[in-house]
């Protein structure tokens, strides 16, 4: 079993940038493919971005494709979210989670374990 804590929301102006980090303890994170979704009010999880085990693939929503980055570091048990040229459309609760499947998914049900979510708000 993994316990994940995100931190680094908060508030900041369209265009700006933000960097989520999603700190595991428990199991070694590098047990899981780990992934971010975003819930905004009145609205489905919907996902974000995911990484690999060991890094070597990255998967990203078309709505965030080019502007948010995911990367780990599994020497500090640690996995990251760096959001770049923010829309106030990217406001939101994002959690981060572990998934334990063979295959890495893109699907909120296929994740086991999940963070209690850090909030970013993008003012216009």
């Amino acid at each position: 079993q993994v316990q994940l804590v995100e931190s680094g929301g908060g508030l900041v102006q369209a265009g700006g940038s933000l960097r989520l980090s999603c700190a595991a303890s428990g199991r070694t994170v590098s047990n899981y493919h780990m992934g971010w979704f975003r819930q905004a009010p009145g609205k489905e999880r919907e996902f974000v971005a995911a990484i690999t085990r060991r890094g070597g693939s990255t998967y990203y929503s078309d709505s965030v494709k080019g502007r948010f980055t995911i990367s780990r570091d599994n020497a500090k048990n640690t996995v990251y979210l760096q959001m770049n040229s923010l829309k106030p459309e990217d406001t939101a609760i994002y959690y981060c989670a572990a998934d334990p499947s063979i295959i890495l998914s893109r699907v909120a049900y296929e994740y086991d374990y999940w963070g209690q979510g850090t909030q970013v708000t993008v003012s216009s």
